[in-house]
């Protein structure tokens, strides 16, 4: 009975993320396509003519899967803590922890949310880089793994953020100061081969350079770092966010308080 609820309750949540989604899609939907526009056009289009090609690949198509990366992570994470932060802000939180519904379901609720709309932005953005430039899918199963490992990464990020934030300001304190600079510093738009040692060391310590290589190698077929390491770092990543959200929804950090 109890898994019964459960499952009805997380396809309510899922469905209320959804129509959440596409009800305000001017907002969730447009900016981050027009923004990866631009991108394109100008460090694609405009600065790839300087640089030429990378790792044996026109510049366009070697910065095509970090842009579509970048662009998943950035909603993923911006799609649940928006959301969870709301549902505390308006109280609604609260018919949530008095329903019969697990503090997992909860999470996974607004997780799974996060992660269709960061598929979804990062399907969008797909469809115009393929307006500027040709992706042969090297290895599918690699590129779809690590894209919903991704998503689901920063979802879990975003609800924690969402957990401890008390005002709409907090809940943009880490895309601006952290999520940002790791994720333009996460070999976007370079190869890391291209760093002195020392640099290149330091940028081994960025989660995000995984993802993007690992996504890069999936599409592409190169990559910087271990395929093995991407998928490692990436499923700790998991395991150890998700038992924090546990613990903090078990101790009622920012929702009882």
């Amino acid at each position: 009975m109890n898994i019964m609820l459960n499952l009805i309750a997380a396809k309510t949540i899922i469905r209320k993320e959804v129509v959440r989604v596409l009800r305000i899609w001017v907002q969730t939907i447009v900016p981050p396509a027009i923004t990866m526009t631009l991108y394109f056009i100008i460090f694609g289009n405009l600065i790839g003519r300087r640089i030429g090609s990378m790792d044996g690949f026109d510049y366009m198509q070697y910065i095509a899967p970090g842009l579509i990366m970048m662009s998943v992570i950035t909603n993923s994470y911006g799609n649940v803590v928006s959301s969870f932060f709301g549902a505390k802000f308006g109280r609604h939180v609260e018919e949530m922890l008095v329903a019969p519904m697990s503090y997992a379901t909860i999470i996974i609720g607004h997780v799974a949310g996060g992660v269709l709309r960061g598929l979804l932005v990062g399907l969008l953005v797909t469809i115009i880089a393929l307006f500027f430039t040709s992706l042969d899918v090297a290895h599918p199963l690699i590129m779809i793994s690590i894209v919903l490992l991704s998503s689901i990464v920063f979802s879990l990020a975003g609800f924690i953020n969402a957990v401890f934030a008390r005002k709409f300001d907090d809940i943009s304190i880490v895309p601006t100061f952290v999520l940002t600079p790791l994720t333009y510093l996460g070999g976007v738009f370079y190869s890391i081969s291209m760093l002195p040692e020392f640099w290149q060391n330091v940028s081994k310590a960025n989660p995000i350079l995984y993802m993007v290589n690992a996504f890069r190698y999936g599409i592409l077929g190169t990559s910087d770092i271990g395929i093995g390491h991407a998928y490692s770092i990436l499923i700790v990543f998991v395991i150890v966010l998700f038992t924090a959200c546990m613990i903090l929804m078990q101790r009622g950090v920012g929702i009882r308080e």
